[in-house]
């Protein structure tokens, strides 16, 4: 429409959004360039220059194993966006099928969705995944998994009551009137009307995905040596933190500055996606 901005143009002006679309973007780079390049070999130990200080020749010091620390967050960035990436697909995928599929069955096939949703949200997201991981094995593949079945019905939710609004709409009655059927109307209309709620959803996920892989790292039920991991990190370093701190606070501020990032980034897109929403508030 001509006297309104692009969304490139809104998504620009929006603070939240830049702000959280940089640091989400420091992130993504952050992992893309540990896939080649790191300033020393984040696994490989070195105890003669162990709990080495911050220095130019290492950035952020040396852990209690003599491993370059600034390498081992450049390459457990790596690891948080797989974690997020691939559990947030599965939690997607399932959650929106399930979804779609209740809103527009309704009846007893929507109750026994919501209902089930209701029975995995009595259990606390880490102690679901905790106890998920214990019965599947140690691993970050396991790990992956047992974050996915959380965002499920988390993403199942959201998507039937984004759907039951689209399914009221005039524009589905005039499809029904012109022969459609459920799942065509669904594929067609309902779907495409409720992605960019999908969106700013999945920011929000990827977020907890990250939070969540940390918090089983540090119980050691994630990722397994030798792989870097910033919650193993943080576990690495409890019985060193009042003696070198440092160890400690550069994995948390990389988890806490990817977190944040993450719901700046979707705080500004529910914003810009509906400006109805940046008014009330």
């Amino acid at each position: 429409m001509e006297g309104q901005p692009s969304i490139w143009r809104r998504c620009l002006a929006h603070r939240s959004f830049v702000a959280g679309g940089s640091l989400t973007g420091v992130l993504v780079l952050t992992a893309l360039v540990s896939l080649v390049w790191t300033p020393w070999n984040p696994i490989k130990q070195n105890l003669r220059e162990r709990l080495v200080a911050p220095s130019w020749e290492h950035l952020l010091g040396t852990d209690q194993f003599g491993r370059d620390i600034f390498s081992i967050i450049m390459a457990g960035a790596q690891n948080s966006i797989t974690v997020g990436v691939v559990s947030v697909s599965i939690g997607m995928t399932f959650g929106v099928a399930l979804g779609l599929w209740a809103s527009a069955k309704r009846g007893w096939t929507e109750e026994l969705i919501m209902r089930a949703s209701d029975f995995m949200y009595a259990f606390p997201a880490i102690l679901l995944a905790i106890m998920l991981v214990a019965t599947l094995g140690q691993g970050a593949i396991n790990a992956i998994v047992a974050i996915g079945i959380f965002s499920i019905p988390v993403f199942a939710r959201l998507t039937r009551g984004a759907a039951n609004a689209i399914w009221a709409r005039e524009f589905i009655l005039a499809a029904r009137a012109a022969g459609k059927g459920k799942l065509r109307i669904t594929v067609e209309h309902v779907l495409p009307n409720i992605v960019s709620v999908l969106v700013v959803q999945i920011t929000i996920q990827f977020a907890l995905a990250i939070l969540a892989e940390a918090a089983l790292s540090f119980l050691g039920l994630g990722a397994q040596p030798p792989t870097p991991s910033w919650g193993r990190m943080l576990d690495e370093t409890r019985s060193m933190i009042f003696i070198n701190p440092w160890l400690a606070v550069y994995p948390g501020v990389a988890i806490a500055i990817s977190v944040l990032g993450l719901n700046l980034l979707g705080d500004g897109l529910r914003d810009v996606i509906d400006p109805r929403l940046a008014r009330k508030r």
